[in-house]
């Protein structure tokens, strides 16, 4: 049936059939465009356009807010990364202090005990206690600082390239819809 009336519709619809006359006659032009028009909006309505095109947008929304959650997670578990290694610099400098109070205590006891003689072993070992010290701590120092760049970098990748994948998203609905209004108007 619908089959049929296209074909009836095409037939009348041509150039030799559009003559001037009453409106509501098959014989004028402007009245066989408005049957066109009204049978395609119809055939559009009944295959449901409008409500796919629809479901489609909200489909893309819907992704596209999934990935800004997905990339407020990974900021949030960059920020407690950094946070455990900040903690972990400050117990690292803790226990340097402890090292070297320690030493220090150690040099005092033994110093007491050995004068001289000992001064100059102790000296020494309280020199190279504290440059060990010295070289845990800043390598300790230069570890976490490595790890929080690239962590911070590694972040503000992941969340630039989710901004950027967002925005050309939003210019393809945006373009999209001025498609269908182009279309459908």
């Amino acid at each position: 049936m619908k089959k049929l009336t296209l074909i009836a519709a095409a037939l009348l619809a041509t150039p030799a059939a559009a003559a001037t006359g009453p409106f509501l006659s098959l014989g004028n032009s402007n009245f066989i465009v408005l049957l066109a028009f009204i049978l395609f909006v119809g055939i559009l309505l009944f295959l449901k356009v409008p409500a796919k095109l629809g479901g489609l947008l909200d489909a893309r929304a819907a992704a596209i807010k999934a990935e800004l959650e997905e990339a407020k997670a990974l900021r949030e578990e960059a920020k407690s990364i950094l946070a455990s290694y900040e903690r972990k610099q400050k117990e690292m400098l803790e226990q340097s202090e402890r090292i070297v109070t320690a030493a220090k205590a150690e040099a005092e006891a033994a110093a007491a005990a050995a004068k001289e003689e000992l001064k100059v072993s102790i000296a020494r070992r309280l020199a190279a206690a504290e440059e060990r010290i010295a070289s845990a701590e800043a390598a300790a120092v230069r570890e976490v600082r490595e790890r929080a760049v690239d962590v911070a970098i590694a972040a503000a990748a992941d969340v630039l390239a989710k901004q950027m994948d967002a925005q050309a998203a939003a210019a393809s609905i945006d373009a999209a819809i001025a498609q269908v209004e182009a279309k459908l108007h």
